[in-house]
């Protein structure tokens, strides 16, 4: 077999480990080329190891890999960018696992999504570089809905189809978006949304980045921007989400 049929290069952001074997360590990696995989760090426990530093969470890195009949093994791993910045504040990291936890858990192995992974390297040098935090997430979870096929449906009821006209709101998790007053009514599950915050989601889905970060959140919007995308992900998910309880704990 040539040499080339028998390695594997690409670069990627460590999502989570765990330990394997006596020094070794299993990871999970949303790569750029193969989407996400699972690969085996040998030795990388041990203190010499040189690949450590390289293969922590959150860690954008570069990687040659030897495939093997089971899982890839990592021979060679070079960081291109530790986001070392959010690593010195808690609740950075605590947002920074927000972000990966919601990537994990939407998307299964080897089902590559470019989009999906300059959005996680963007979002992740966003937090590093200081800016706009709450932005910064609230921007990433309505595109990372759209890239995966889940984006809400926010300009046309999704009950009876009409337009949504300028007035508060209801979003239903079952019906997968923004219903009018007279269906949200009738909804079992539909949940009052203001119509800021409709505006916020609107303009976050149409837009660049850069074209959201003119937007100015209100504490207030956000909250309920926050707690509605969330509850509409766990909906989806069909599971709970682990990190919005460690990041409220480290902000109390």
């Amino acid at each position: 077999m040539p040499v080339r049929d028998r390695s594997l290069s690409d670069e990627g952001v460590v999502l989570r480990h765990s330990n394997w074997g006596e020094a070794d360590r299993l990871l999970w990696i949303y790569t750029l080329g193969h989407g996400k995989i699972r690969a085996v760090a040998k030795g990388v426990r041990k203190i010499r190891s040189r690949k450590a530093g390289h293969l922590e969470p959150f860690t954008r890195v570069r990687l040659m890999m030897a495939k093997t009949r089971d899982l890839p093994i990592i021979t060679q791993a070079e960081a291109i960018d530790g986001y070392w910045n959010l690593r010195e504040d808690l609740l950075k990291v605590g947002y920074a696992a927000y972000v990966v936890e919601l990537l994990d858990r939407f998307t299964f192995d080897e089902d590559e999504n470019r989009g999906l992974y300059r959005l996680l390297s963007d979002t992740l040098h966003r937090l590093n570089t200081g800016i706009d935090v709450q932005l910064t997430l609230r921007y990433y979870e309505v595109r990372l809905l759209d890239l995966l096929g889940y984006r809400p449906q926010l300009f046309n009821c999704a009950g009876c189809q009409a337009g949504i006209q300028a007035q508060d709101q209801y979003f239903s998790n079952s019906l997968g978006g923004a219903v009018c007053p007279s269906c949200g009514k009738q909804t079992p599950d539909a949940k009052p949304i203001s119509l800021q915050a409709l505006k916020y989601l609107r303009h976050f889905q149409r837009s660049s980045f850069e074209e959201s970060a003119r937007a100015r959140l209100s504490d207030e919007v956000n909250d309920e921007i926050e707690r509605l995308v969330q509850n509409y992900m766990v909906f989806n998910l069909e599971r709970g989400l682990n990190t919005p309880a460690f990041i409220r704990l480290v902000k109390k």
